[in-house]
């Protein structure tokens, strides 16, 4: 019905570390294949389909980044952006993508509308050629709108699938690692249809490596990756945060600055692939190795109230590579006061969600104003807030409002100029 297709193939492994090559099979017994994934050939630079799941609000800022490292065409949707790259621009999307949470790699697309057809259209994948039985896997599932709605059933039907058809080939069956697995599945079922992927980034992409402590309720780092990208702040400026917590907003500010990838000090899924090319990827961490600079002194700086707060900003700091390049202060907000003409200053404050909190908070938010409106002037402020009523009691007029999400809680980046 369909030509054999293959997106990954065997190569070189880790050592220790069995390794996997992509590919989707669909067979006759699948219910009619909608789509499956590119390429069909054995080489280093077919195309491969693939998602970068993002923050939502994101979407087009991750585009841009694609577009920055050279993957044209990508195309923004919600939650996400599709993007058809090589190999090589697989690995770097993982090591430089800021706002992205995972990238993803389609084996197939199939209507599925009873688990019979999720089984068969999973079945068909010559799985025995992504994973051996000497290696681990497990499945994530995210279900809208279809027929099936248990995603746990999803999940464990998509898994016997997987093992069955590996049994038969191999006489053997995979186990299941649901934390550190050599293989993550991802099954997507939207309106009957189902997409099944690989997660070639592993672990989520916000875990850098660097933040090993963590304040409470901390920012996401792809969410301030993605604040800042919206502030169009480059480097050329100063950028302060005047209530840093652990950290993030600088140190994510300080990565871009000074052209680290994110990616730098961690793993990714597809390193455990058995088509890993180490090569290409050694010469890629190289070559970003390279353009690393040292940030001037003075041009990201935080502060803080909290003095444990800025104890575990400065070891994270230390652990992103930036000790010393980011100067933290214990200071009060009200006694914020940034050096310089002109700046870039911004503020994640809390959003008061619990009961009583938003009564506290309404002086902070008045405080946040009366200080960019006193002792900012010249440069431009940015609050990231998940509570709009709160919001008005900076008293300034936004000019600019971004719709962001922080997980479920949607909320605003608001943009003020300040003379």
């Amino acid at each position: 019905m369909t030509d054999r297709k293959h997106i990954l193939r065997p190569g070189p492994r880790l050592p220790r570390k069995p390794e996997k090559p992509q590919a989707p099979v669909p067979k006759a017994a699948v219910p009619a294949v909608i789509e499956t994934s590119t390429p069909a050939v054995v080489r280093s630079d077919a195309a491969l389909n693939c998602f970068a799941a993002v923050p939502r609000g994101a979407e087009e800022v991750a585009a841009a980044e694609l577009e920055a490292l050279g993957i044209s065409g990508a195309m923004p949707g919600k939650g996400g952006v599709a993007f058809i790259t090589t190999r090589s621009g697989l690995y770097r999307a993982n090591l430089w993508l800021r706002t992205a949470s995972r990238v993803l790699v389609q084996l197939a697309v199939f209507p599925c509308m009873t688990p019979g057809d999720l089984y068969a259209g999973v079945h068909a994948i010559a799985w025995q050629e992504l994973i051996t039985p000497a290696m681990t896997l497990a499945v994530d599932c995210s279900l809208r709108d279809s027929a099936l709605t248990h995603s746990g059933f999803v999940a464990l039907k998509t898994k016997d699938a997987i093992v069955d058809r590996i049994r038969e080939a191999c006489g053997q069956r995979p186990n299941v690692d649901t934390a550190m697995p050599d293989v993550r599945i991802n099954v997507h079922l939207h309106k009957n249809v189902c997409t099944l992927s690989l997660d070639s980034s592993g672990d989520s992409l916000d875990r850098r490596g660097y933040r090993l402590e963590r304040n409470e309720a901390p920012l996401r780092e792809t969410l301030a990756a993605t604040v800042i990208a919206l502030t169009g702040w480059d480097g050329s400026l100063p950028l302060a945060d005047p209530m840093c917590g652990s950290g993030t907003i600088p140190v994510e500010a300080a990565l871009l600055a000074a052209r680290i990838p994110p990616g730098l000090q961690r793993d990714f899924g597809f390193q455990r692939w058995l088509d890993f090319d180490e090569v290409l990827w050694n010469q890629l961490i190289r070559e970003a190795e390279c353009e690393i600079r040292t940030l001037p002194v003075g041009l990201i700086t935080g502060y803080d109230l909290d003095s444990r707060a800025l104890l575990i900003a400065g070891r994270n700091a230390a652990k992103a590579g930036l000790e010393g390049q980011i100067h933290f202060f214990h200071a009060a907000l009200q006694a914020f006061q940034p050096e310089g003409d002109s700046g870039v200053v911004i503020l994640n404050p809390p959003y008061g969600k619990r009961l009583g909190e938003e009564d506290d908070l309404r002086e902070l938010y008045c405080q946040i104003g009366d200080v960019m409106k006193k002792r900012c002037r010249g440069w431009t402020g940015y609050v990231l807030t998940g509570n709009l009523e709160l919001a008005k009691y900076v008293g300034l007029k936004a000019s600019r409002r971004y719709v962001l999400f922080n997980g479920a809680i949607e909320c605003r980046l608001l943009k003020y100029d300040l003379y």
